[in-house]
C-alpha cells in the first residue's frame, strides 16, 4: 500500500469537475510524492485546450495511465501531483513533460492515439510519448498513416529497417503482414527498392483448386485476396491499380517464383507456415541484391497434408543463427483485431497445452 502525501491533499477525479480542475486561463505545476517527500518539478504552461486533451472526456485519458503505471495523479488548481514509487512517477513524469513539449510545436492528439501510446511506454520504459509521435508513426504512400500498437510491433518494424531477412511468426491478427506490406510501400515510394513482389502459398485448404470457376489466375486469387486487401488499404485504388499494369507491385502464388532472381525488389512470402521444406528454400535463393524479404506466418495453423513438414518451422531450426537473418515473435498480447479475438487466442492456446499433458 501506497504512503499519502503529506505535502498534498490529493483529490478524488469523480468527485472534483473537470471544469474546475484546472482554470482555463492558467498554466499547471508538476509535482511527485515518493514517500512523503515532496518536489516541486519544472513549471509545465498549457492552455485549456491542451489539457483537456491529456486529461480527455471524463479524465479517462489520466485515468488509463494511471492503471497501466500503477500511479495516482491529482490536480488542484494548478497542480498536478503523482504519487507512487519513483520509477512509475518519473515515468509519468516524463509522460507529462513531452506532453507538454508536443502540445507547445503544435502537436494534435487523439484519445485513442494517446491510450496506445501510454500502454507502450508501460510495457517498454525506455520508450516515450516523443518517439511515439514523431518516430514510430509513418505514411508510407500518403493515404494512411501507419503506427505499430505494441512493442512488440516496433521492434519487428525496426528490424525490416535494419535486416535484410526478417521472420515475423505469431498468431493470426497480430500484424505481421500488414506491417510488412507498409514497410515494403514505404521502401518502394522512398526509392530503395524498384518493385514489390508478394506471395503466398496456394495450399488448397480442403478444396481443390481444378473445381473453382475461372482461368487459373481467378483460381488462385482467392488466396492472394489478404495481400490487396492491404495495398489498397495503404494506397488509393487507382494508383495500386497502374502498379499492378506495369507490375511494379506483383502479388502471385508461391510457386511463379521458381527460377527467378528478384534484385532491388522488397520481397514478402505470407503464410509461409504453410511452405514445404523444399519450396522455403527455394524462395529464400530467389532474393538477389538490393532486395530485402520479410516471411510471415502462424506455426499453430499449418494446412499441409499429413507427413508434409512446414518450410517456417524447418527455416526457424535452420537459420536461426545466421547474421542478417532476424526472427521476431509476437504472442496474442500484440492482436490488434476485437479484444475477444486475444481471449480465443489464448484461450485455444491453454486447451492445446492440456491436450499435451
Amino acid at each position: 500500500m501506497r504512503e499519502a502525501c503529506s505535502s498534498v491533499h490529493p483529490l478524488i477525479h469523480d468527485s472534483y469537475p473537470s471544469a474546475l480542475r484546472y482554470p482555463p486561463d492558467k498554466a499547471f505545476n508538476v509535482s511527485t510524492c515518493r514517500k512523503r517527500e515532496f518536489e516541486l518539478l519544472k513549471k509545465i504552461e498549457l492552455p485549456p485546450r491542451g489539457l483537456e486533451t491529456l486529461f480527455g472526456v471524463h479524465d479517462q485519458n489520466i485515468k488509463y495511465l494511471e492503471s497501466l503505471l500503477d500511479v495516482r495523479i491529482d490536480a488542484r488548481g494548478q497542480d498536478l501531483s503523482i504519487d507512487g514509487d519513483s520509477k512509475d512517477v518519473e515515468t509519468a513524469e516524463r509522460i507529462l513533460e513531452d506532453f507538454s513539449e508536443l502540445f507547445k510545436e503544435g502537436g494534435q492528439f487523439t484519445d485513442k492515439e494517446l491510450r496506445e501510446a501510454f500502454a507502450q511506454i508501460a510495457e517498454d520504459r525506455a520508450f516515450s510519448l516523443r518517439d511515439y509521435f514523431t518516430k514510430a508513426r509513418f505514411n508510407p504512400a500518403g493515404k494512411k498513416q501507419v503506427a505499430p500498437k505494441s512493442a512488440t510491433q516496433r521492434k519487428y518494424i525496426q528490424t525490416i529497417q535494419e535486416k535484410d531477412v526478417v521472420f515475423g511468426i505469431g498468431v493470426a491478427g497480430t500484424g505481421k503482414t500488414y506491417l510488412a506490406v507498409a514497410m515494403a510501400v514505404q521502401a518502394l515510394m522512398s526509392k530503395q527498392v524498384n518493385r514489390i513482389v508478394l506471395a503466398r502459398p496456394a495450399v488448397e485448404a480442403g478444396e481443390k483448386l481444378g473445381f473453382l470457376p475461372g482461368d487459373l489466375q481467378d483460381k488462385v486469387d482467392p488466396y492472394l485476396r489478404p495481400l490487396y486487401d492491404a495495398l489498397f488499404d495503404l494506397i488509393d485504388y487507382e494508383r495500386v491499380t497502374r502498379l499492378l499494369e506495369k507490375r511494379v507491385i506483383e502479388v502471385a502464388p508461391l510457386a511463379f517464383m521458381r527460377g527467378r532472381t528478384l534484385s532491388d525488389a522488397f520481397i514478402i512470402l505470407d503464410e509461409a507456415q504453410n511452405t514445404t521444406s523444399e519450396q522455403m528454400k527455394m524462395f529464400l535463393t530467389r532474393i538477389g541484391f538490393g532486395s530485402k524479404a520479410v516471411i510471415t506466418g502462424d506455426v499453430t495453423q499449418v494446412d499441409l497434408p499429413v507427413g508434409k513438414r512446414s518450410g517456417l518451422i524447418e527455416a526457424e531450426r535452420v537459420l536461426s543463427n545466421l547474421d542478417g537473418i532476424e526472427f521476431v515473435y509476437f504472442t496474442e498480447k500484440d492482436v490488434v483485431r476485437h479484444k475477444l479475438v486475444q481471449m480465443i487466442i489464448k484461450a485455444y492456446e491453454e486447451h492445446t497445452k492440456k491436450s499435451h499433458i
